[in-house]
């Protein structure tokens, strides 16, 4: 089956343009940055998705926490509408034996895949791990457990793409956030 991200978005609802995505990532960042005031976390990006997300991130906390940036790339997508297993593409290079870490993800579903991630951390020896998500799913079908510490915006139940989440592998650089009306 051939997937068009045209297509897509003629059966998509904007949902959020780039303006309240901004607006929510400017919050996000003052609050991270009052959280973290003179401390030095670890900020885990997690590719792909979260890359649009987590530059402008990291760029609203500013000077009020000194951040040092890595990344990590788990999916269980890989490409597809619905998950699978754990797939380790990159684990970070920077130690994480006492640190406080924050994850950055472009969004929070069930949450099977920030579990994992969040779950290797603290075997690592991270002191805490903490989630900030642009996005947050609204239903009851998440993993005991894992919460979203910052949220940018809370999303219905239906398949999002945009601003890093992708429609089978495209759209991930569009701007705004946009819901799919039907099933993909």
């Amino acid at each position: 089956m051939d997937h068009d991200i045209k297509d897509a978005l003629a059966r998509a609802d904007l949902l959020f343009d780039r303006a309240a995505v901004e607006a929510a990532i400017a919050r996000m960042g003052a609050e991270i940055a009052r959280d973290y005031a003179g401390d030095r976390p670890l900020f885990l990006t997690v590719m792909n998705g979260a890359l649009p997300f987590a530059g402008l991130l990291a760029l609203a906390v500013g000077e009020g926490a000194d951040l040092q940036l890595d990344y990590v790339h788990a999916t269980r997508y890989r490409g597809a509408t619905s998950g699978g297993e754990l797939h380790w593409l990159h684990r970070p290079a920077s130690p994480m034996a006492g640190r406080r870490v924050l994850l950055v993800d472009d969004i929070l579903d069930e949450g099977h895949t920030l579990d994992g991630i969040r779950r290797w951390c603290l075997a690592e020896g991270a002191a805490e791990v903490r989630i900030a998500a642009m996005t947050v799913k609204a239903h009851d079908r998440a993993v005991a457990g894992v919460a979203a510490d910052y949220v940018g915006i809370e999303v219905p139940d239906r398949y999002v793409f945009g601003f890093g989440m992708d429609y089978h592998e495209q759209g991930r650089n569009l701007p705004g956030i946009y819901a799919l009306r039907d099933t993909p």
